[in-house]
């Protein structure tokens, strides 16, 4: 193999390496805030599941793949993961604590 060609392959491997991080690190924290989320609605005895907020990201995602040239309904699908990983820690939590529900 050429070396100009073990450069640029380097290069895009270097790159995918670097975007790889960031997504784990974006995700890290997409699940921290929705932590969060789950010990509130927990402590209000709100439903783990928003449909109504699930379908607006849901199609908040679809356009943004559109606009960026990737699959919509790739991202949906890998949008629907998440949300389904998001519920089930949010089941997770409720069920820890009980239904406390605190007055507003």
């Amino acid at each position: 193999m050429a070396e100009d060609v073990k450069q640029k392959l380097a290069s895009y491997r270097q790159s995918i390496d670097n975007i790889d991080a960031a997504l784990v690190h974006m995700l890290a924290e997409r699940f921290r805030c929705t932590k969060e989320v789950g010990l509130l609605k927990a402590q209000y005895d709100l439903p783990p599941a928003d449909p109504a907020r699930e379908e607006y990201q849901i199609e908040r995602l679809r356009r943004l793949a559109k606009d960026a040239h990737l699959d919509p309904d790739f991202a949906e699908k890998f949008l629907n993961f998440v949300i389904k990983e998001v519920i089930r820690h949010h089941e997770a939590i409720a069920a820890e604590h009980g239904g406390t529900k605190q007055p507003a």
